[in-house]
């Protein structure tokens, strides 16, 4: 049968002086400031504003986009549409081709993107 002392787990006896010194380590820790978020640039042009964005998204999607074709101020930012190689092909105008909306804040942080549409490199917009 065993004793009740052996379920339990036995800490080996410490000096109060090393006590001391954890607790004071304790306390030194949590008096430490709290850090301070790095400070964000503010953009101050659009195309500082389209070349963040551009980095951004080409980390996001793992392709770099080969164009903007559009950008316009909103009010808390950018937004752009920008057009990303998706599928290289021979020849060259079957490739596939995809549009992205692009949101960035004033300080050129990518908000929200979006893929609004896909086509092909040959494909020609016709007016409606």
């Amino acid at each position: 049968m065993a004793s009740p002392e052996q379920g339990r787990s036995r800490r080996p006896p410490t000096e109060e002086g090393q006590d001391r010194e954890v607790t004071a380590r304790k306390a030194a820790v949590r008096k430490k400031p709290a850090r301070k978020a790095p400070a964000r640039r503010k953009v101050t042009s659009a195309a500082a504003a389209m070349r963040s964005a551009v980095e951004q998204i080409a980390e996001l999607l793992g392709r770099v986009p080969e164009s903007v074709s559009s950008l316009r101020p909103v009010e808390d930012g950018w937004e752009a549409v920008v057009e990303v190689l998706e599928l290289e092909r021979i020849p060259d105008t079957t490739s596939i081709l995809a549009s992205y909306k692009i949101t960035v804040d004033a300080e050129g942080e990518l908000i929200s993107y979006e893929r609004t549409r896909r086509y092909s490199r040959g494909m020609i917009d016709r007016p409606t």
